[in-house]
């Protein structure tokens, strides 16, 4: 049987933490050791481990950084120091269903060429109380999509936004000396969002439609599930000022740049990723780019049109920014 390590990082969690030690302690197919990384609580917290090591036969390790790191490096740490063949990421304020590790396990065996898999959870308030939403549904990681994913779509859905929620995530061990340490690309681009970008290139993370985990939003979480922003509405897109519009479009130019200039210098990448990045880069440039007088946006606008990357970038709803590239 693998050896599964669970890495959880805390920082001032003593509201929830007991809850989710117990969500742990009470998988169906138990774990074999507990990493614990702290960011400098000055909290309950030690308190709360402490005790909830003396009512478990796992091995819990507890290890306080001497200045604090951050959510994302604390977690990179925190991994690399799990010695089980697979690692499930763990936030300190959510609750885990009974069979989730029992579940992710089974998928990472029956699919050995998956070095990754993440699942669904469930939106819980600050008392525990659901919504009746998902993170699916809240990142709109829609049917659709999950089906482009599986026919090896995921760095293009990834490359667009953020799917990948780390508190539903479980690794294979061995992917830490490829993935750490987490580059510096973009600020958005922490731990969870490098790895499974990173994987995504050779289509090697996998999802889970279970609900395995109810995720805990609340107000003094360190990092929340964003999802993709608000939606802009076509209302929003003909009233806001074309200096917002811009600015958020040279934000995707930008990042859109920076991802393709640091995959562009690594070995071994292939050609068809280059191309969807510079692609991407490329069109956001186009985009955050156009001039004032519309009829000088009718040109580079059509001919990103006829190259299909309003619908392959801007997704969804593409239409709109188009219609809002046009007008606005």
């Amino acid at each position: 049987m693998k050896k599964i390590s669970v890495a959880l990082c805390t920082y001032n969690g003593e509201r929830f933490l007991e809850q989710q030690l117990v969500s742990i302690k009470n998988q169906s197919l138990p774990v074999h050791e507990l990493v614990i990384f702290d960011d400098g609580s000055t909290d309950r917290t030690f308190e709360i481990i402490e005790d909830f090591q003396k009512t478990v036969d796992f091995n819990v390790k507890l290890h306080k950084n001497s200045t604090n790191l951050g959510s994302s490096k604390n977690f990179e740490q925190c991994v690399q120091a799990c010695s089980g063949e697979i690692i499930f990421l763990c936030d300190q304020d959510d609750i885990w269903k009974a069979d989730k590790v029992e579940k992710q396990v089974a998928y990472l065996d029956s699919h050995p060429d998956q070095d990754a898999v993440f699942s669904n959870a469930l939106m819980i308030d600050q008392a525990g109380n659901s919504n009746g939403k998902t993170n699916f549904e809240k990142i709109e990681f829609t049917e659709s999509r999950q089906k482009f994913w599986i026919q090896g779509g995921a760095f293009e859905i990834l490359s667009k936004g953020y799917v990948v929620t780390g508190a539903t995530l479980a690794i294979r061990k061995k992917i830490c000396d490829w993935v750490f340490p987490v580059p510096m690309i973009i600020p958005e681009l922490i731990h969870d969002g490098w790895i499974s970008l990173y994987l995504a290139m050779d289509q090697k993370i996998g999802f889970l439609t279970d609900i395995l985990v109810e995720y805990r939003e609340h107000e003094s979480q360190q990092v929340g599930l964003k999802g993709n922003g608000p939606v802009i509405t076509l209302e929003d897109r003909f009233k806001r000022a074309r200096e917002e519009k811009l600015s958020r479009l040279e934000k995707k130019y930008k990042d859109s740049l920076a991802l393709f200039s640091y995959f562009n210098q690594l070995p071994n990448i292939k050609p068809d990723i280059l191309s969807r990045l510079n692609q991407r880069t490329i069109h956001y440039r186009m985009r955050s780019s156009l001039p004032s007088n519309r009829l000088k946006r009718i040109f580079p606008i059509l001919r990103s049109l006829s190259q299909d990357f309003y619908r392959i970038h801007d997704g969804g709803k593409w239409w709109r920014p188009l219609l809002g590239d046009l007008f606005e």
